[in-house]
């Protein structure tokens, strides 16, 4: 197993903020990010936010400068770094960006919930180079902003693509060329004996029950990873960072 407005009151929805000056900047600079608003402190006179500055001011976002303060209470105890961008619902892609490259590798998530584990599998997804990730429309976590901050600014960059059900759009890339590895510890071999040079779908399973028996069934190959301590399972990003790297050191050595 691996306010809707800032501007409400206490028990206003705020988790469309994004907050920190790396976050903020990454949303901008992607386009990826539908941003409403900025807030920014009075005092803060860093290069990199004058920076995100001028991109607001090239794409029209409306910028308020406010006292610390305020930024404290807006952000609730979230390190903002002196500016938090309010954004818009972030659009999931389409399901033909996931085969833009000539040998792709995607991210399949059965179940993610937390988005905190979200963010961090797509940071880990970006920096590895998979071409996307695929969620279901149930039980996983949505594009919120707190997904954007775990990402590190990933979410500006890796595809994520939302389907009705997971295992038609699992299908649906065998039709296209990928072998489906599902990550579980029912694996049949070791994540270093699998050949992830080609197209590849990596499968991991959500935070409580794994990969569920459907899933698994629809899976080309079950790989594990070794448990020798006293600990069950790995965090969902790490595993998919362990399983990811194989296949970049192969890919590599091809």
């Amino acid at each position: 197993m691996y306010q809707t407005e800032l501007d409400g009151g206490p028990d206003a929805n705020m988790d469309n903020r994004i907050c920190g000056v790396h976050a903020v900047y990454e949303a901008l600079a992607s386009g990826r990010v539908p941003i409403e608003r900025i807030h920014i402190a009075r005092e803060a006179h860093s290069q990199k936010l004058r920076e995100i500055l001028d991109l607001a001011r090239k794409q029209g976002v409306p910028i308020r400068k406010e006292e610390r303060l305020v930024l404290d209470r807006l952000a609730e105890g979230a390190v903002h770094q002196g500016i938090i961008a309010v954004s818009a619902a972030m659009a999931y892609a389409d399901f033909e960006a996931l085969f833009k490259p000539d040998k792709p590798i995607v991210v399949v998530l059965d179940g993610v919930e937390d988005p905190h584990n979200l963010g961090a599998v797509m940071r880990t997804a970006e920096a590895s180079g998979a071409s996307g990730i695929v969620v279901p429309e149930r039980h996983s976590a949505p594009l919120s902003a707190t997904v954007i901050k775990a990402s590190a600014g990933a979410s500006a960059y890796v595809p994520i693509v939302r389907v009705k059900n997971l295992v038609n759009a699992i299908d649906k890339m065998k039709e296209r060329g990928l072998w489906i590895v599902g990550v579980d510890p029912a694996g049949t071999q070791n994540w270093t004996s699998f050949d992830y040079r080609g197209s590849v779908g990596l499968v991991l399973g959500g935070e409580h029950r794994g990969l569920r028996r459907l899933v698994r069934e629809h899976c080309d190959a079950l790989v594990r990873l070794p448990m020798l301590g006293k600990i069950a399972s790995l965090n969902i990003s790490v595993a998919a960072g362990i399983v990811l790297y194989e296949a970049v050191r192969q890919r590599q050595l091809s």
